[in-house]
């Protein structure tokens, strides 16, 4: 889906681009076969992402239901939403994020991707989200305090067996900005695994990033501290005209948990340095909001090979759509 020049001519410049971090030979784990559930709960508290003066909580419980789910706490009488791209509702229009909704309007999570991005990469299949509100906590170390407390739960496994899906062939997406999103069978059918290659090419201080990598646990738990970035403009926006809006009035996004990029340097310091350039965009973009998508397929675990240029939520959400409409997702084994 897109133009085909379009999306050729941003391939050229992809793979044109250099790689700042090659992480393709690390050793990786082979596919886990059992289902698996948290041992125990744990809760954490934040304050709000769209409401930031007031404190949020999320409870991560174990559950009999298959998949990961968000039940809202505050609306008893609604069902829990099942993390799945038919419970997309949005993907913001001011603030942009992944918004899933199941039944009443009312029943809905905003800015889900930094949490159901976990789903592809911490080995836990099964989940109830407890949420007292559909604003999730803003957390300063990014996700990794949603890492840790999933680490302090820990893991039982089930006797279901874990599903995995791929595609039949590549697949491509293209926006209107030189973006696109590939999806394609994995390489290695011995030990299928998922493998991102991810670019960006911001005119801030961002600027040029690229990523090769395996998703493990360990890369997973890396990528984790690195946080939502936006542009000193989108800032001085934000504090002044942008407080008309009801949802960018309330943000809770400070110098502290979201990186700041001006045309030539940062505001504040960034994350996850690697030989003395900033890639905490990139982990940002690759780990926790482009798998968040991936974390929609609900049949099962997606392994293969996923290429990103410049792309975001809407198109993410919109390539994985595709897959069901164009019935091109199989399950690994007839693969």
């Amino acid at each position: 889906m897109g133009d085909d020049e379009a999306i050729k001519a941003s391939y050229a410049k992809m793979n044109n681009q250099p790689v700042d971090w090659d992480l393709s030979d690390r050793p990786i784990e082979p596919l886990r076969r059992k289902q698996t559930t948290l041992a125990r709960s744990e809760t954490i508290s934040g304050p709000g992402t769209f409401m930031g003066k007031a404190t949020r909580t999320i409870t991560f419980a174990p559950t009999n239901l298959e998949g990961w789910w968000l039940d809202r706490t505050d609306r008893p009488r609604s069902l829990p939403i099942r993390v799945g791209i038919s419970n997309v509702w949005t993907t913001g229009q001011i603030v942009s994020n992944i918004v899933l909704r199941s039944g009443n309007p009312h029943n809905y999570v905003r800015m889900v991707e930094h949490l159901v991005s976990l789903r592809m990469g911490m080995g836990v299949d099964n989940l109830m989200i407890q949420i007292d509100s559909g604003d999730p906590p803003l957390f300063e170390q990014g996700s990794l305090d949603v890492v840790e407390a999933l680490e302090k739960c820990g893991t039982v496994e089930l006797d279901k067996p874990v599903r995995y899906v791929t595609v039949k062939e590549p697949v491509t997406i293209g926006g209107t900005y030189g973006d696109f999103i590939t999806l394609a069978p994995p390489d290695d059918l011995d030990n299928p695994q998922i493998m991102v290659d991810c670019a960006l090419n911001f005119p801030t201080a961002i600027g040029q990033q690229r990523i090769i990598f395996p998703l493990s646990a360990e890369l997973t738990k890396m990528a984790s501290v690195a946080r939502t970035n936006t542009s000193l403009a989108k800032v001085i926006y934000c504090a002044t005209i942008g407080r008309i809006f009801a949802d960018v009035r309330h943000l809770g996004y400070n110098t502290k948990n979201v990186s700041i990029a001006g045309k030539k340097r940062y505001v504040n310091e960034p994350r996850l340095l690697h030989e003395g350039k900033a890639l905490e965009a990139a982990w940002h973009r690759a780990v926790l909001d482009m798998l968040a998508a991936i974390a929609l397929i609900p049949e099962g675990l997606f392994v293969g090979k996923i290429k990103s240029y410049k792309a975001g939520h809407r198109l993410d959400c919109e390539l994985v759509k595709q897959l069901y409409l164009n019935q091109v997702l199989v399950p690994l084994e007839d693969f």
